[in-house]
């Protein structure tokens, strides 16, 4: 294409990289240090994110009515042992966000994105609900898990000059 400067489209994924860092840590904190009340007013503008209480609902509400070894899966033994698993998810929420945000390995971050909320998605494909909010997350984290995003802006670019282009985020 004629006119188009490829460092443009790197700087537009270092930006969706980095936006995408920004929502996956401060979920992740927020499974931390927002225990009862998931809401969040700064007075200019009020939000929600998902602590860990949130995150438990959406995935028993998606595992309710989803094929058998998803159901499993998701409702008996991830639920079942949500202990572990809520601090599992927590760790690699924040682990995810801080790849992406400062783009040390930031494929992998995009594919624990991927492999998060991948199966939630599948799991309320049968519900009719909230196709376009979660594809919403799926396409950009597809996106960013092909496209090395963090060798602009991000550390990536040292990791991979330093192993002699052999970095494979």
């Amino acid at each position: 294409m004629e006119g188009v400067n490829p460092r443009m489209f790197g700087g537009g994924f270092a930006a969706l990289r980095v936006l995408f860092g920004l929502i996956w840590l401060t979920n992740g904190l927020a499974k931390v240090f927002l225990n009862q009340n998931n809401n969040l007013d700064w007075g200019f503008i009020s939000f929600n994110l998902v602590n860990q209480p949130a995150a438990r609902g959406i995935l028993d509400g998606a595992s309710r009515n989803t094929w058998q070894p998803l159901r499993w899966i998701y409702h008996d033994f991830v639920l079942g042992n949500w202990g572990f698993f809520a601090w599992f998810l927590t760790f690699a929420e924040i682990a995810a966000g801080l790849l992406l945000l400062l783009g040390i390995a930031a494929r992998l971050g995009a594919t624990v994105g991927l492999l998060l909320i991948g199966p939630i998605w599948i799991m309320l494909l049968p519900t009719n609900l909230y196709l376009w909010e979660y594809l919403n997350e799926l396409f950009p984290l597809l996106l960013l898990a092909i496209v090395p995003a963090g060798r602009v802006f991000g550390q990536d670019r040292k990791l991979a000059a330093r192993f002699g282009g052999r970095w494979p985020f």
